[in-house]
């Protein structure tokens, strides 16, 4: 006949089994955290690197367009004309568009009178364009007549800034921000027509809708006026988008600005490199 348990056996068995079904129950706690925290490390190394494929694809690409651009069969090269080139690299697909740097407007070198056009086509008064127009042209070192420095800088002061014009050319666009009456608005609708790198006067045949409606204002371009900026003749500066749709849903986005031509060491120069939009 089988023993009965005493009431504190049965007590500590029981205390025994729950102490069991606690580990099994914390056990499977940490299981299912390290499962998801695998699971987790495991998709963001698998964003990373298809992110990574789509940026070194996007990079492959500026390099290709550049090579096409250099490459001295005319048939062999793409148009400055924003139109999208598709390609495939490294299981990629990416999307190129070129355009002519040059057709876009220099305000370190552009005249006063070409930078208040723009102003006034982007959305600015004749007269507060003007007055800008001259503001900038001061920035820059470009104004035609100088005024005194003491007198500039009063303006400034006068504004509640605490600078003065360098008097020297933009080292980047957004430098313009802090030339007096210019406002972020009116930057936004300036900077997409704008380029460090062009020439005086922009290409007429490669400008955007709003810099010819600039040029138009001015009339016919004087004769001897393009190219006052020292550039060989066979050299063209081409500003290039490429963006990369990579594995996944990766979208990878540069733009660079390239100096080609047979003059150049290597070919070319690269101006600028960047991961958006300019």
């Amino acid at each position: 006949m089988p023993q009965l348990l005493s009431a504190p056996a049965r007590g500590q068995r029981g205390f025994a089994l729950l102490i069991v079904l606690w580990m099994l129950v914390l056990i499977a706690f940490i299981t299912a955290h390290v499962t998801a925290a695998g699971r987790t490390e495991i998709r963001i190394a698998g964003n990373l690197a298809a992110n990574a494929a789509a940026q070194a694809a996007a990079d492959g690409a500026i390099y290709q367009a550049i090579f096409n651009l250099a490459d001295p069969r005319p048939e062999r090269h793409w148009a400055l004309d924003r139109a999208p080139h598709d390609i495939d690299i490294g299981g990629s697909r990416v999307t190129l568009r070129l355009e002519d740097e040059d057709a876009r407007v220099n305000p370190s070198y552009a005249s006063p009178a070409l930078v208040a056009a723009l102003l006034q086509v982007v959305g600015s008064d004749p007269g507060s364009a003007a007055s800008l127009a001259n503001g900038i042209a001061e920035w820059v070192g470009s104004a035609s007549s100088r005024r005194p420095a003491a007198a500039v800088l009063a303006e400034y002061q006068a504004a509640g800034l605490d600078y003065g014009p360098p008097g020297a050319p933009l080292e980047s666009l957004d430098e313009l921000l802090r030339v007096r009456g210019m406002t972020p608005t009116l930057f936004a609708a300036l900077r997409p027509h704008l380029t460090l790198f062009g020439q005086p006067v922009p290409d007429r045949a490669g400008a955007d809708a709003e810099i010819a409606a600039a040029l138009a204002l001015l009339g016919p371009p004087a004769p001897g006026v393009r190219g006052a900026l020292p550039t060989a003749s066979d050299v063209i500066t081409a500003r290039i988008h490429a963006t990369a749709q990579g594995p996944a849903i990766a979208i990878a986005a540069r733009v660079a600005v390239a100096r080609i031509g047979p003059s150049q060491p290597n070919g070319y120069t690269l101006l600028a490199w960047e991961n958006a939009e300019d």
